[in-house]
Formats: structure tokens, C-alpha cells, sequence
């Protein structure tokens, strides 16, 4: 252990910005930071500050660099993780003298390498390389030789029943430790949501994105550790998981097994206290109907559909090396319609993209019309370092992709809107978050993801608490968020998108 003063206590304030999968990320430094020694503390008393930065755009990288900078001004020890620091290594650590940049590669060791920050050794920054050359080209040759974060050890035999899970998890008080040995997980937060990380990495080569470069190629996570996860997860008091993964379509490809995602899903929403499984980062290319089928019929998994479309012009898709066009998107919201009527479904999409034309434009304003989208994310087109698209001679100048983005996100903002009000007088499950600051409670249905999609409050005669699966009646909508009328169970109507023989109430199963 590296020596130090006494003046400068073991202690660390852990910054996370960024997405869902720097959250699990964040939680599982946390568990290796503790077994190491060190005490996770605020910002304001810590001796090094910890932040798990975002590559991902530029306004994400600018918010990471300035979290720094506000880190080093208060006098303490800075460090840098994630992907800004993965992705530009000595060249952000020469730009930024007042942090210390760590690799991904430095996770395992990761409280050594706060002790060099702490006594001011400091060590040379990684110099960045394509993480995808670290693993085989072939899916199936990569199992078991993970270097991502977050793909773990070797596990035992491929098993997805409950029946397999460890008794050694069940201390809801200690980190999470996994049936493969090791600390990998302590929770940050106290709410009844919270991400799983099914796998790490992306083989898609997507002309706009720079992720796969840095976060590397695909690698699942075996059944048995996501089940045990989750075990543990609802021991902390989670009722809800979000599974998260750059593309959550590919997962079990590299396990040989396609369809290992529609196996696990029903063990996964099994889990005892567990109220709902929800998916994220759907690959429109990669959805199959039978993974539909699972979404949509099996209990306790959310009838909701993050689907990655990017645009609606089949033009500007071939462009960003991407699937579809405005008629097959449609083709296959109506797929999933036919099996949930009701489904949530939400999207992001680029604008300005290098040489989109007017024409382009309105494919995806007319698709956005007809979609009948949830939620809908609209950002305007910037250069990422090392992508093809960068090196595109057709681009779009910023005021331009400004206007689009403008014009378009005001439509979206419109049938967001419509959307959520026509939902007045469905039936639907809502868990409930918190108390409402003026009365009531607010909670979320299926078709609203927690921080990025809307919310519902819920008026209810009966006390309610976190975790809570609440039948109600929408009664009004604002913007995309609803109020809603908790049930009582003799005068419940019958929805088929609603089970039929729930009460007013579902507490969390205890």
C-alpha cells in the first residue's frame, strides 16, 4: 500500500456522469473502491474526487471536463474514468495536468491507483487504442476472455433457472460479490430503479459512432451472473431493472445462443421482489419477432421498445451504415402493435446529418407523424474524432442543423404531446417513485422510463409507497406526463393490455 500523510484520509467522492451503463459502471468502483479500503464520501469532504466521465458527444465531453475542472479548484485530488478518459488517454491528461486519466484497463486495481493519486505519483496515461482488436472478430471465439467493463470472469455451467443462484448473495448490506468471485457492485442510490448490465461493447459500425472504438467489441454476460444480480438488486429494495448494454438486441451471439435474451427474460422478471424488467437499446435491425413476442407477453416485462431508428430516410440510413426506411420502420411498430396495442415506444434521432436534404427531412417528419412515438430524442449532428462520417465533404453548416433541429424537435414536442393525451382513459400499471411535492404520488407506467421518458401522477384514497405497483385510470395528460386515478379493485375495467385479475394496490412482493 502506497504510503501517505495523515493529513490525507482514504476517502473518495465518486462523479458519475454520462448514461445507465457508466451508473453500473460507477457502482461497481464503488464495490472495488471499498474492498480496497477506501470510504465513499461527499464531495465537500473527500481527499480525491472520482469522475466516471462521457465520450459520447461534445456537450457531454464539455460537461465532463468542466466537472473536472470544478473538482480540481476545490484543492482536492482529481481522477478521470469512463470514456472520455478511455477514449483520449495522454492527450487529455496533457490538455487536463490538473487530473490524473485512468483507463479502463486500471478498474480492476482500481484503489491502487487511487493511492498513487492521493500521494501525487503520478503514472503515465494510457495511450488510446481500438478496443475492438482486443477480442476475436467471431462473436462466438470471444467467451471467456473478457476486457470490457463490466464482462466478467468465467462463470459456471450456461444455466438461466432461479433454482441455480447462489445462496452466499443474499446479505442485502454487502456488496454485491457474484458467483464467480470478486467484489463487483455496490449501490450509489437508495430508489426502487436501477440498471443491470447485460453485456458490454458493439459490433456495429455505425458511420456517426465512436463508441465501439473505445468501449470494444461485444461481449455478453452469462445468465447466471444476471440472475444473481438481480437477486441481490431486490434485496437493496429495487423493484424495477433496467437492462442496459450498448446493443441489447446482440446479446448471447457471442455465448451461441441469438435467442438467449427471450430465455433469460422470463427467469429475470421471476426474481422475487422484482415488480418489472425493462429493456433498453434495441437495434431496429437486430429485433426479431419472437424477442417482440417475449416483450409483449411475458409478465412482469415492461411492453416497452427503445428502438435505435436515427432517421426515417433510407438514404441518409445507408449513409450512417444503418438498416431501414420510413415504410419498414412502420412495418415493424405495427408488429409490435398487433401483439400490445398499448406499447411504449420510445426513439432518438440525428439531424443534420452530412448531405440530408430537405427531402430527407420530411421522410423523417412524416414517419415521426405516423409513428406514434412515446418519446422521441432529437439532436442535432457533430463531428466524432476517428468515424467516417467525420471525414464526409457534404456537411451541413451548424446554423443549418440548428434550424433542423429546431423545426423537427417542435413537432416532436407536438406528438409527444398527442401522444400522451390519448392516452386518457387507459388502464395501466404504475410503480410508484416517490410522494408528489403537492399531493398524491408519482410513479411510472410501462411505456415511461425513468429519467428519460414522462411520469404520471397518481391520486389514490389509500397510502402508497416506493416500489409499489398501482392499477389506475388516466384521466389527463401535460406535455408527456399524466395524472391518473388509482383503482379501487370492484370497480377495476377490464383492459387487455392490463392483467385481469390484479387489485387496486400490488405492493412490492416483500
Amino acid at each position: 500500500m502506497s504510503s501517505r500523510p495523515e493529513s490525507a484520509p482514504r476517502t473518495v467522492s465518486l462523479v458519475t456522469l454520462g448514461c445507465a451503463r457508466n451508473e453500473v459502471d460507477s457502482e461497481e468502483l464503488a464495490a472495488r473502491l471499498t474492498a480496497a479500503g477506501w470510504d465513499l464520501t461527499s464531495s465537500d469532504e473527500a481527499s480525491v474526487v472520482l469522475v466516471n466521465t462521457c465520450g459520447f458527444i461534445q456537450a457531454a465531453k464539455q460537461e465532463s471536463i468542466d466537472e473536472l475542472l470544478s473538482a480540481a479548484e476545490s484543492g482536492v485530488k482529481v481522477a478521470a474514468v469512463g470514456c472520455l478518459a478511455e477514449r483520449y488517454g495522454a492527450e487529455l491528461a496533457d490538455e487536463l495536468p490538473e487530473a490524473q486519466i485512468l483507463s479502463f484497463d486500471d478498474y480492476g486495481d482500481i484503489g491502487a491507483r487511487l493511492d498513487d493519486v492521493l500521494t501525487g505519483r503520478r503514472r503515465p496515461a494510457h495511450t488510446p487504442r481500438d478496443r475492438r482488436k482486443l477480442l476475436p472478430v467471431t462473436p462466438a471465439a470471444r467467451q471467456p476472455q473478457p476486457v470490457t467493463p463490466s464482462a466478467r470472469q468465467p462463470q459456471p455451467a450456461l444455466t438461466t433457472g432461479p433454482s441455480v443462484l447462489p445462496s452466499t448473495i443474499v446479505d442485502p448490506a454487502a456488496p454485491w460479490t457474484g458467483p464467480g468471485g470478486g467484489v463487483f457492485r455496490r449501490r450509489l442510490s437508495t430508489g426502487v430503479v436501477a440498471p443491470l448490465k447485460i453485456a458490454s461493447g458493439c459490433d456495429r459500425r455505425c458511420s456517426f459512432c465512436a463508441i465501439p472504438s473505445f468501449r470494444g467489441a461485444f461481449v455478453s454476460r452469462r445468465p447466471l451472473d444476471l440472475l444473481a444480480e438481480a437477486q441481490w438488486l431486490a434485496g437493496q429494495g429495487v423493484r424495477e431493472l433496467v437492462l442496459v448494454s450498448e446493443n441489447s438486441t446482440s446479446y448471447g451471439k457471442d455465448l451461441g445462443n441469438l435467442r438467449l435474451l427471450e430465455e433469460v427474460l422470463p427467469d429475470l422478471a421471476a426474481t422475487e421482489g422484482i415488480e418489472r424488467i425493462r429493456i433498453s437499446y434495441l437495434q431496429p435491425a437486430e429485433l426479431r419477432p419472437g424477442l417482440i413476442e417475449v416483450i409483449a407477453s411475458t409478465p412482469g416485462v415492461a411492453d416497452y421498445f427503445d428502438l435505435s431508428f436515427q432517421h426515417a430516410s433510407g438514404r441518409v440510413l445507408r449513409a450512417m451504415r444503418r438498416f431501414g426506411d420510413r415504410e419498414r420502420f412502420l412495418g415493424l411498430l405495427d408488429q409490435i402493435r398487433q401483439l400490445s396495442p398499448g406499447a411504449g415506444v420510445r426513439s432518438n434521432f440525428i439531424v443534420g446529418f452530412p448531405g440530408e436534404t430537405a427531402e430527407d427531412l420530411r421522410e423523417l417528419e412524416l414517419f415521426l407523424g405516423a409513428a406514434g412515438l412515446d418519446a422521441i430524442g432529437i439532436f442535432g449532428y457533430s463531428d466524432e474524432d476517428g468515424t467516417e462520417a467525420a471525414t464526409r465533404p457534404d456537411k451541413l453548416d451548424e446554423a443549418e442543423i440548428a434550424r433542423r433541429v429546431e423545426e423537427v424537435a417542435d413537432l416532436a414536442e407536438e406528438l409527444m404531446a398527442q401522444r400522451a393525451a390519448d392516452r386518457r382513459g387507459e388502464v395501466l400499471d404504475v410503480l410508484i417513485d416517490e410522494e408528489a411535492p403537492d399531493g398524491g404520488y408519482t410513479g411510472r407506467a410501462a411505456h415511461q422510463a425513468p429519467e428519460v421518458d414522462g411520469v404520471t401522477t397518481v391520486r389514490s384514497t389509500l397510502p402508497l409507497a416506493p416500489g409499489d405497483l398501482v392499477r389506475v385510470l388516466v384521466t389527463g395528460s401535460d406535455g408527456v406526463d399524466l395524472t391518473a386515478d388509482a383503482i379501487p379493485s370492484a370497480a377495476a375495467p377490464q383492459s387487455a393490455a392490463a392483467p385481469q385479475s390484479a387489485d387496486a394496490i400490488l405492493p412490492g412482493r416483500r
